[in-house]
């Protein structure tokens, strides 16, 4: 397990906006017909890199999920959009939301909830 030191920054709150971020697009998870959006963040804050993962089932309503969290730099050249979701279930926390959740931001940890 991966652990990841909390520093108070504003980017660990579970409801923080996409506003507190500089956003660039890793790639698209087509692992089980997912066709998960991959990005990666930088908190304008702290400078801290995270890994966000976005889900969601067009046919399904309420099907909307994002999984985020903290990836090292040492780490972050390692990532790619198919190993993102094991590298989220590594860390001891993680943050994730969506309309699956009926919520805009919570704390977790260990599997994602991605398919159906």
């Amino acid at each position: 397990m991966i652990k990841i030191q909390k520093l108070g920054c504003a980017c660990e709150k579970p409801t923080s906006t996409y506003t507190e971020f500089r956003t660039s697009e890793l790639g698209i998870d087509k692992t089980n017909g997912r066709f998960a959006e991959v990005s990666i963040q930088q908190c304008k804050l702290c400078q801290r890199i995270w890994i966000r993962y976005f889900v969601e089932y067009e046919s399904f309503s309420k099907s909307g999920r994002w999984y985020k969290g903290i990836v090292s730099k040492k780490d972050r050249p390692d990532i790619t959009p198919e190993n993102a979701v094991e590298y989220l279930e590594s860390l001891d926390w993680y943050v994730y939301g969506g309309s699956y959740f009926e919520s805009t931001g919570e704390f977790g940890q260990g599997k994602l909830r991605l398919d159906l």
